[in-house]
């Protein structure tokens, strides 16, 4: 069973400083975790993958149980940024699985399950807890306080603007991924993965923007903003409609921008990282968002 990329939503979640990929099923209002990222975790294994594998032989042998019929195949993000599919599983499978790997980790790992789900209960209570999260992991990444507001203002402003791009009819990936392009190439003359490459991000699980300076990060908000006042007033119906209307968005920033420049007297945009590369192992941060 496939994921429905709009029900869904790709997030990294921490177990004693270990990255387990998960995934927020809408329909289902459950988190769908990675089996081999657990059990990496529990085991410690070299090859969590061939654990994995030999482990489901095991018990199949043992206990005549198949352990992949309790699982889904859904997509994640793989270290290469590319989308595989691979065995998730929700908290119920995850704890069954659990009896069956001998470590000391197994006990505080349920209280951790049981911890993450609470959690997410709160934030869909009360969507300003998810923001305090996002806040509190900026913060021990070491950016300021300043630029974190601008940040978390911006991620509204692109959930906005997808929200908008669904109600116009545009699902796919690629298709958001194509007018984020438009708009990025009308405010500052680059595509985003151009300027993932004036900045020096080799990595493609980067994210470009946590890697912005404040203007940088002012002007990308103003196109797309731009971008979602157009869309609703004229309602365009198809994809070619949405990006005219993404390009006349981004129009308007990169008019604003050059302006700004002249008072200045230099370029906003700069190839510069917002925080050192060596002290940001990965580049990004958990997020909810569609094609940065």
């Amino acid at each position: 069973m496939q994921k429905d990329e709009n029900k869904s939503h790709q997030q990294i979640k921490l177990f004693e400083d270990s990255k387990i990929r998960s995934v927020w099923d809408e329909k289902e209002e459950q988190w769908y975790f990675s089996v081999v990222d657990v059990v990496a975790v529990l085991t410690e294994s070299v090859n969590s993958r061939d654990y994995w594998f030999k482990m489901k032989k095991r018990v199949h042998s043992e206990d005549g149980i198949e352990l992949s019929t309790i699982c889904r195949q859904l997509k994640m993000k793989s270290a290469d940024g590319k989308f595989y599919n691979t065995d998730a599983a929700n908290v119920k499978a995850l704890l069954r699985i659990i009896q069956s790997i001998p470590s000391p980790k197994a006990e505080p790992f349920k209280q951790w399950l049981a911890q993450v789900g609470y959690e997410r209960i709160l934030e869909i209570e009360n969507p300003e807890l998810a923001q305090e999260r996002m806040k509190e992991l900026y913060e021990k990444k070491g950016y300021s306080k300043d630029w974190i507001d601008k940040r978390l203002r911006g991620i509204a402003i692109r959930q906005n603007l997808t929200d908008e791009w669904k109600e116009r009819g545009i699902t796919k990936e690629k298709d958001y991924a194509i007018l984020t392009a438009e708009i990025s190439k009308a405010t500052f003359g680059l595509t985003p993965s151009e300027y993932k490459t004036v900045k020096g991000l080799t990595k493609k699980n980067q994210n470009l923007r946590d890697h912005m300076s404040d203007l940088e990060l002012i002007f990308t908000m103003l196109g797309e903003r731009v971008t979602t006042e157009i869309s609703q007033q004229e309602k365009p119906d198809s994809f070619d409609k949405n990006k005219k209307v993404a390009r006349r968005g981004g129009k308007v920033a990169g008019i604003a921008r050059k302006e700004t420049e002249k008072e200045l007297g230099h370029s906003i945009i700069s190839n510069e990282n917002y925080l050192d590369l060596e002290g940001d192992q990965d580049g990004t941060l958990p997020e909810n968002q569609l094609s940065e």
